[in-house]
């Protein structure tokens, strides 16, 4: 080394080292006094970067068969519906088998755009000609000059040409459209476009003309057949990719990275090949959807009311697209689209206006969801005031529990609000997707019973409200009805307090919500158990339901249970602070009591809407019975930094109310990476600030991470004598919780609470 880097070195053991190395180094490049472009010339001959990096990929990458083995499975396990995913995919993506037997399964990652002139079968249009074509284009210029020369010299002056050449003049512009019209085509067709699909093959062999299936982003297996159907398409090119050139092949063996053709229309970004529709696995939903689950919320509507039919297009194409976009359209008439935060919102409006919609749309305000809870506890600035809490609205029954009364006074229903356990909420969080499977299985042999129709009706009816499985996430294995049940009842055995209360809830759990799958629970604790299991045996129900008398002479106690968990799915659905759903709220049916009168059978109807409004409100009292609380929708926050900026990340972390969970050194590198907790509703306009004010040192990374009970009452005033005597009796420190509550009661159309005028006497016009 030292004859390269030293400028005074020998030229002749310069030269022995070039030789022995076989390299041939330009003499400017040895006269020159800087030893770096010696050195870099030296190694660049020597051992070039290309050539270096092929051969470390062929020395330490493993193979497609064995980095197939080790990196398919927990790849299949985070897609959706791995159960129902056919046993011989796997093993065939497995061990990448590539006989034409196996199944096909490719995943497209993204479209190229390709020039029609670039293909392989157009690439002799910019080459040389062969000889009968450069033959044919000699003799009509050679005719083309001798017909201008003839008519220059007055020659072919008879009628034929005289007419000949009046309709050329006379028809000018049909002339030089016929004449421009198959050079313009040809010129198209070289500017026009292909997109060609990226894809990595996985198992069996594909080959030009074979039919596959393309699989939306959200296709699970349990479905196959839902809605958006899967497309089946014809593969009509195969391309080897050689950096920009493509070479054409009949067919390709797994393990391959290739192009395909014919994919133009059925795949807009991303999606997944395979050759059957039973049992195929969807790869692209497993990692863009487990990780950006929609939170944010905008309206979108055309510039133009004309473009309205264009916009709607171009978002469902935009839902296609995009496996972590939802469409929505709601009852009163607007377009939602949830996303994945704020820079992806920007990608998919930007990718509405000039991709899918092609017109200009207008967003709206963001919309970030919120969620709803209670707690036994009040928030207090003294540790020793922290469980006091406001005297129940009746005292006689006890906090949260209500008695129902209807209007008519004929039907009595007793109900008991409680928190539900933090980690039984976690886990009915966690496993939303298995007690969604358990409904549908239930509600698939429930089909044929006289509620089903209702059921169905009101199930129609909440699922048009917006947002309320927002931040949810579909992916990997889910539960079966024994192992959820498991599961829930050690969750449920593990609490330390109040053992008696949850004692044999999970055998008694009636419904969830809402919307029937949320993290709330309603309890049977009558005394002889009138309401339904909903974690009882399939059969079971079916039988129950089968041997149940319909037409009853008088009306019972059981005839109200679904009016009881419907009014339990309204109120779930819209909490008593800003109408957003609860969570972590469990309700318990202490007893329903009916007072017989004559004529019950008539007022049936009447009684079926009083019990459901009466229920619904009684269940929001006894809600507000506790201390509520606000949930915050949070992200995950992960920030590389150096010690130097330190200090300003976490100054803008703690200025938008973000909660500092680890801070690490990443040795050998003087960096530290800092995780952290930010609410979603601060979040807008966070990556901005922090590179301004980091200078572009840091930058941040945003996961949803799920809802955070802000520890803050929003009817909190002062209380005690201390707090009275620090914050006054109004409480002069704002209250963020109360800011929240107010601003999205607001955007609805709700009352607020606010005084606008304080000192009206102080007014400055008050003598005019």
């Amino acid at each position: 080394m030292r004859p390269l880097t030293n400028s005074n070195s020998d030229p002749a053991l310069l030269e022995k080292i070039t030789k022995s190395l076989n390299l041939t180094i330009p003499q400017h490049i040895k006269r020159s006094r800087d030893p770096r472009a010696l050195l870099t010339t030296v190694f660049a001959n020597w051992l070039p970067l290309s050539t270096a990096l092929l051969v470390s990929v062929i020395e330490h990458l493993p193979s497609p068969i064995n980095a197939q083995a080790a990196r398919i499975p927990p790849l299949l396990e985070a897609s959706p519906g791995f159960d129902h995913i056919d046993p011989k995919v796997t093993t065939a993506m497995t061990e990448s088998r590539k006989s034409t037997e196996e199944p096909v399964v490719a995943y497209v990652s993204k479209m190229v755009s390709v020039p029609e002139s670039e293909l392989p079968i157009n690439k002799r249009r910019g080459g040389a000609l062969t000889a009968e074509e450069a033959r044919e284009l000699g003799r009509k210029k050679r005719a083309e000059i001798a017909k201008a020369q003839a008519l220059a010299n007055g020659e072919n002056t008879d009628v034929d040409a005289v007419a000949d050449a009046l309709s050329t003049v006379a028809i000018g512009e049909e002339d030089d459209d016929a004449d421009t019209t198959p050079n313009a085509e040809e010129a198209e067709q070289e500017g026009r476009e292909h997109l060609i699909g990226f894809a990595r093959l996985y198992s069996g062999t594909l080959t030009v003309g074979q039919e596959v299936y393309v699989l939306p982003p959200k296709f699970t297996p349990a479905n196959p057949r839902a809605a958006p159907e899967p497309k089946k398409v014809t593969i009509t090119a195969l391309y080897l990719l050689m950096g920009r050139s493509l070479e054409a092949l009949n067919s390709v063996p797994a393990g391959s990275v290739v192009g395909i053709g014919g994919l133009e229309g059925a795949i807009l970004k991303s999606g997944t090949l395979c050759s059957q529709l039973d049992g195929a696995p969807n790869l692209s939903s497993s990692s863009a959807i487990s990780t950006n689950a929609p939170i944010v919320r905008v309206a979108v509507e055309p510039a133009w009311p004309a473009d309205l039919d264009k916009m709607v297009k171009g978002l469902r194409l935009l839902e296609q697209a995009d496996p972590a976009v939802l469409y929505e359209q709601l009852e009163s008439g607007e377009h939602v689209i949830l996303t994945a935060g704020e820079l992806h919102l920007e990608r998919c409006l930007k990718d509405l206006r000039e991709r899918f919609a092609k017109c200009d749309v207008q967003a709206g305000e963001v919309i970030v969801p919120y969620r709803e809870g209670i707690t036994n506890y009040v928030a207090s600035s003294t540790t020793e005031n922290r469980e006091e809490m406001n005297p129940p609205k009746y005292p006689e029954l006890g906090r949260g529990r209500v008695d129902v009364v209807t209007t008519s006074k004929q039907i009595t229903v007793r109900l008991s609000v409680r928190p539900l356990p933090e980690s039984v909420t976690h886990f009915l969080v966690k496993n939303t997707a298995a007690i969604k499977k358990l409904y549908s299985e239930k509600k698939a042999v429930q089909q044929d019973t006289p509620a089903a129709a209702a059921e169905q009706a009101d199930e129609q009816e909440t699922e048009h409200e917006a947002g309320n499985d927002v931040g949810t996430v579909e992916s990997g294995r889910t539960l079966s009805m024994d192992e959820f049940k498991a599961q829930l009842g050690a969750a449920f055995a593990e609490l330390k307090g109040e053992k008696e209360i949850w004692q044999d809830a999970t055998e008694k759990i009636t419904a969830f919500g809402p919307r029937r799958v949320g993290p709330n629970v309603l309890i049977d604790a009558t005394k002889g158990g009138i309401c339904g299991k909903f974690l009882r045996n399939v059969q079971d129900d079916h039988d129950e339901s089968n041997g149940t008398d319909t037409r009853p002479e008088q009306l019972r106690a059981q005839d109200f249970v679904d009016k009881v968990t419907y009014a339990f799915q309204l109120a779930t659905n819209q909490g008593p602070l800003c109408n957003e759903p609860m969570q972590g709220v469990a309700v318990f049916v202490e007893d329903i009591t009916i007072n017989k009168t004559d004529d019950e059978q008539q007022n049936m109807g009447r009684l079926t809407g009083e019990v459901i409004k009466s229920t619904r409100d009684s269940i929001r009292q006894g809600f507000l019975d506790w201390s509520p609380r606000l949930l915050l929708a949070m992200y995950s926050c992960e920030i590389q930094a150096s010690a130097e900026v330190l200090g300003r990340v976490y100054a803008v972390i703690t200025r938008r109310r973000g909660r500092i969970i680890s801070e690490s050194l990443l040795e050998p590198s003087p960096n530290f990476t800092i995780l952290a907790l930010l609410p979603v509703a601060e979040s807008f306009g966070f990556s901005d600030e922090i590179r301004k004010r980091t200078s572009g040192a840091a930058s941040p990374q945003l996961v949803f991470e799920g809802f955070e009970m802000l520890d803050e009452d929003p009817f909190w005033v002062p209380r005690t004598e201390e707090e009275i005597e620090d914050l006054g009796e109004k409480g002069d420190r704002e209250n963020v919780a109360k800011r929240y509550v107010d601003a999205v009661r607001e955007r609805k159309g709700l009352f607020v609470q606010r005084k606008v005028v304080e000192h009206g006497e102080k007014q400055k016009t008050l003598k005019r």
